[in-house]
């Protein structure tokens, strides 16, 4: 079993779940603050007349845990998803699972997924 994290940008979360849905069990999606390569947004200050750079962007980290051999096709899917050829786009890291345990079924392994 392979634990694939992918940190993307804010505005790509609908289109990485939408692909992600038919392909693994579940995942989980959390919303934060990321400084990276990517370039961060202008800001208005002062009634309209500063501006100064925000010191992060919004991003989205999607989890989730599946079977070695749907670790390319989630790969892809999620790469595909979430690309718009600009700097930032965001990272995927994939480290392996010992075992996994169903809290509900009592299930491990891959009948937990």
């Amino acid at each position: 079993m392979k634990r694939i994290e992918a940190t993307i940008q804010i505005d790509k979360t609908g289109a990485v779940s939408d692909v992600l849905k038919d392909i693994v069990g579940g995942f989980t999606i959390l919303e934060g603050n990321g400084r990276g390569s990517g370039e961060r947004k202008t800001m208005r200050a002062g009634r309209g007349t500063g501006t100064f750079i925000a010191e992060f962007n919004k991003v989205a980290t999607v989890t989730t845990i599946v079977d070695d051999s749907k670790v390319e096709q989630v790969i892809t899917a999620i790469s595909d998803a979430a690309f718009s050829g600009k700097a930032g786009d965001g990272i995927i890291v994939i480290s392996s699972v010992d075992d996994a345990v169903n809290i509900a079924s009592k299930k491990r392994g891959n009948d937990a997924l």
